[in-house]
């Protein structure tokens, strides 16, 4: 999502010039997804002749809206993400209005995550659970997500993605270091916009602007022992049309790992 103007060949060339090893592959970008007609074996050969580890791919939609449906696009996306080589798939909650009750909200979560540990399971993949911040969102809370993991008994397949814009949102305090398998990071600099009015479009790289507290959320999550990547994920359209997006990506990344060296020094 960070340079949604490239091809694969292309980003995972930008990948190593920047001296990095990992990347998030994604199904959602107009004109430019993963399945738009590249084959899992093209993906897991460009990977490996840039020497990328592909982290996880990016995403099953309303995974905890379950039915035959996403039945069969859950075992679609699982089966390429394996023969691609991807270690992950990241599992969004549905973002329409639906399953807002609270007596369903957790219960809808676990019958899905039941469903999908056999599916991940038989595949060696890691189920990443992303809660998203919005009101209309039908799981906003980590502390839910957990639930729901707990009541399909199934810690050995999923971990949660911590959203920093997402997790701003919902206001939440929680954040399970110890649970936690991927951290997306972008920024918000748009000093009128207010955080309920929020959206993907805001999205920026995190730079010196930023009003969602990225280095205090991803200080928290180093603190209580996390270990894992960090995947930048920006929606911003500038994103789109950067001339120079090496650069960018770069002054995004020291700004981060400065800051928080600045911050446990």
């Amino acid at each position: 999502m960070v340079a949604p103007q490239l091809g694969l060949a292309d980003f995972f060339a930008l990948t190593r010039s920047l001296g990095l090893s990992g990347v998030e592959i994604r199904n959602d970008i107009a004109g430019n997804a993963i399945l738009d007609g590249t084959t899992a074996s093209a993906v897991k050969s460009l990977a490996s002749q840039n020497d990328v580890s592909i982290i996880s791919i990016n995403a099953l939609q309303k995974f905890n809206h379950w039915s035959p449906e996403r039945a069969s696009e859950a075992q679609a996306l699982a089966d390429y993400a394996a023969a691609c080589g991807s270690k992950a798939l990241v599992l969004v909650a549905a973002n329409d209005g639906t399953g807002l009750e609270p007596d369903v909200r957790v219960s809808n979560a676990a019958e899905s995550l039941t469903h999908l540990a056999p599916i991940l399971r038989r595949r060696g993949l890691v189920g990443l659970v992303e809660c998203l911040g919005f009101e209309v969102c039908s799981l906003r809370s980590k502390r839910e997500a957990v639930a729901a993991i707990d009541a399909a008994n199934a810690r050995d397949v999923f971990k949660l993605t911590h959203d920093t814009f997402h997790h701003h949102l919902a206001g939440e305090e929680d954040i399970f270091p110890e649970l936690t398998g991927l951290i997306h990071i972008s920024g918000v600099d748009d000093a009128k916009i207010s955080v309920r009015d929020m959206r993907d479009s805001h999205r920026v790289l995190v730079g010196p602007k930023d009003r969602l507290g990225n280095l205090e959320q991803i200080a928290a999550l180093y603190a209580g022992g996390y270990s894992g990547p960090l995947s930048f994920e920006p929606f911003a359209e500038e994103l789109r049309t950067l001339s120079d997006p090496a650069t960018a990506i770069r002054q995004s990344m020291d700004f981060v790992a400065n800051g928080l060296a600045a911050r446990a020094a």
